[in-house]
């Protein structure tokens, strides 16, 4: 959706053009230009300005950030959601196992992708579905969706930078060592559109930490800590190591304990896109994998 955003310049910001002190801010080429498309989107002192004028310290910045992307067309579906912190930049949810993220074959009207745009038009923002860590359909827990470009594009970026950092749990067949990393590379199966394997020869860098918290029944509860972001990385490198998530219909069915694999995202750690205030957001742990250690 659109945003206004407000900066007052410091002496660090002093002569900074505008245009690179928006890129420090976050903003990227592609906003830049579609600004140029909206009259008076720079408006400094309370006056237009052009990108190229420097600021001085105590100098006022109102900046309109456009919406860039196109409505998805996404049909909204209300669904009940856990909403774990909002605002007008960004909405963090407590996805539910066996929910798809995203709109596939198949899954036209059940996936989160429906129920969030049914929220913002029950909220009336116009947001199209933009997600930053993406979660597999039986994953549960904390997943953010960036709002408006801005915090789209400043959260993208702390993703690909590994400042966002991803707390998982899972529980595994098995009794791993306390604490233990894995770095090995994840490249898909020869055959398969979903299924992923380590490969040493062609796949992307892949690194794992896990810590063990508690045992019961031959199964394990480990803290997770992702470096990197491939996909079906917990699984994969888990399966890998010996301790595979159960209930994982692609590396590991075996139903006998839990319906779905029990892997759940606890807790994010990051910096809020615009105020850079330190954000730590956490998913309560499921019922299924409280019951399997708790019961």
């Amino acid at each position: 959706m659109e945003r206004i955003i407000l900066y007052t310049i410091t002496e660090q910001q002093e002569n900074l053009c505008i245009i690179e002190f928006l890129k420090q801010q976050g903003f990227s080429r592609h906003i830049l230009r579609s600004m140029k498309d909206f009259p008076g989107s720079i408006l400094l002192n309370g006056s237009p300005s052009r990108g190229r004028v420097l600021l001085r310290s105590g100098d006022s910045l109102r900046i309109f950030v456009p919406e860039t992307d196109p409505w998805d067309k996404i049909p909204p579906v209300s669904v009940d959601l856990n909403v774990l912190y909002e605002d007008e930049d960004l909405l963090v949810l407590n996805k539910p196992a066996g929910m798809p993220v995203h709109p596939s074959a198949g899954n036209h009207g059940n996936t989160l992708a429906n129920a969030a745009a049914a929220w913002f038009l029950h909220k009336g923002e116009n947001c199209p579905f933009r997600c930053i860590n993406r979660l597999d359909r039986d994953t549960s827990g904390a997943l953010i969706l960036a709002k408006n470009p801005l915090s789209a594009s400043v959260l993208s970026s702390q993703m690909k930078t590994r400042q966002i950092r991803r707390t998982y749990l899972a529980v595994v067949r098995g009794i791993p060592p306390l604490q233990g990393s894995i770095a090995a590379p994840i490249g898909r199966t020869p055959g398969s559109l979903i299924e992923r394997r380590i490969d040493f020869a062609g796949g992307e860098s892949a690194v794992t930490h896990f810590e063990r918290l508690a045992v019961k029944n031959g199964h394990s509860l480990l803290e997770i800590h992702l470096e990197t972001g491939r996909t079906h990385q917990i699984r994969v490198h888990m399966g890998y190591l010996g301790y595979p998530l159960p209930a994982d219909y692609l590396y590991c069915p075996d139903y006998s304990r839990f319906s779905r694999q029990p892997l759940h995202s606890f807790q994010l750690n990051f910096r809020h896109p615009l105020t850079g205030k330190t954000l730590c957001i956490t998913a309560p742990v499921p019922e299924d994998i409280c019951r399997a250690f708790l019961s």
